[in-house]
């Protein structure tokens, strides 16, 4: 990164977090939780006693730090998390987030992530909201996936442009004011700018933006950074080939689904085809979350409801969401600012309470009349994993 993105991350470590509120709250999201880790990099089949070795490269403040080895701690599984940052700043703030939850097994190394290859090979590595800000995220992903065991994986995230409109006029004309003053005083002078754009500036009237709301770090990171490079899907996915990875999954997936705005999709159009068009008739989208695995691995395929798969739900309890649908027989859901209701038969509701995160479809399947069994579960299993309300995973077992 540049010295004046480094400047930026010690004078507004990003986000902004207090360590004091570890006491009352877990942050919890996407990409690297490990239920959405173990069913997009693993089918759903990750053997759970076996150590997992992280790398959270660019790890700011300590979101994904924080919730990979809370998780983890709380499932009484076996890790090392190598934790990496050019900021000192963020550092600390990580590191006192880390001691306040009493975390172990956890290296703190200030450096480039660019350096990850000489560090070791990974299990699995989180780059959030990073790769967008080097000045060649080619060389980030590059160096990433060299650092990843042959059937590791990796959890990314980096913005997009169409649902940041009005973003990046704001950046440029900042940074072509500002771009010689301090942190503290470019903050100044373009906050006073910022108020006195017009109601209809295209930054202002874009819904699906709010970091600048957030405090001075969030204001920073969205309108004054000096090296932010969106990806399309489109982008995204070719950066990936570049580097030798492959993309494995998302958990935002209904966002890049064409049949929303098609209903019958065109058969010769492929998946990455599929996936660029729609992203294009959304125009809502900010940032991709994704999983990619290298190519010259072994790939376990996606996770598919086999016997031995264990479901889990997200985000919603079992027994509130099988009230909702023996009573609707639907669930109702907003998704990106975009309401749903999909239509679920009520007879479906004792096989939605019956998973808890330990019980495999297996013995689910014999706790259901076998004659409905085959009329419900297809269905419904189609309608969760869509939707993003379910993944497969062992982590509990």
């Amino acid at each position: 990164m540049s010295d004046q993105v480094k400047s930026q991350y010690e004078a507004f470590p990003y986000p902004e977090r207090d360590p004091k509120d570890e006491k009352k709250r877990l942050i919890t999201g996407s990409p690297s939780h490990p239920l959405e880790m173990d069913h997009f990099l693993w089918a759903g089949q990750r053997d759970w006693s076996a150590p997992i070795k992280i790398l959270v490269a660019g790890g700011g403040t300590g979101d994904a730090l924080i919730q990979l080895a809370q998780t983890l701690t709380n499932a009484r599984k076996k890790y090392e998390i190598t934790y990496i940052d050019l900021s000192t700043a963020s550092r600390a703030i990580a590191e006192k987030r880390a001691k306040a939850r009493n975390l172990k097994r956890i290296e703190f190394v200030t450096g480039s992530l660019l350096d990850a290859p000489e560090m070791g090979e990974f299990d699995y590595i989180d780059c959030c909201g990073v790769l967008h800000h080097l000045p060649e995220p080619q060389e980030g992903f590059n160096a990433l996936s060299q650092a990843l065991k042959p059937d590791g994986g990796i959890g990314l995230m980096v913005y997009a442009p169409y649902g940041r409109s009005g973003v990046y006029p704001l950046q440029e004309a900042f940074n072509a004011l500002y771009s010689d003053l301090s942190p503290e005083d470019r903050l100044k002078a373009a906050s006073q700018v910022f108020n006195r754009l017009p109601p209809t500036h295209q930054f202002k009237t874009n819904p699906h933006v709010g970091d600048h709301k957030t405090g001075p770090a969030g204001f920073y990171d969205l309108l004054l950074h000096s090296t932010d490079q969106p990806f399309t899907i489109k982008a995204l996915r070719a950066t990936l080939e570049v580097a030798g990875l492959q993309m494995t999954g998302t958990p935002h997936a209904l966002q890049y689904d064409l049949s929303r705005f098609l209903g019958q999709v065109p058969r010769e159009l492929d998946e990455a085809e599929q996936m660029a068009i729609a992203e294009k008739l959304d125009g809502t989208i900010k940032h991709h979350v994704i999983y990619a695995r290298r190519k010259d691995g072994s790939a376990p395929g996606r996770a598919s409801g086999t016997d031995t798969d264990i479901p889990h739900l997200r985000g919603i309890k079992p027994g509130v969401l099988a009230q909702n649908v023996a009573q609707k027989q639907e669930i109702s859901i907003t998704l990106f600012g975009t309401p749903f209701k999909i239509p679920v038969p009520k007879e479906a509701a004792p096989i939605i309470a019956a998973i808890d995160g330990r019980t495999d479809i297996a013995t689910l399947r014999r706790t259901t009349d076998p004659i409905l069994w085959p009329k419900l579960w297809p269905g419904l299993e189609q309608e969760l994993l869509r939707f993003g309300l379910m993944v497969y995973s062992h982590l509990l077992r």
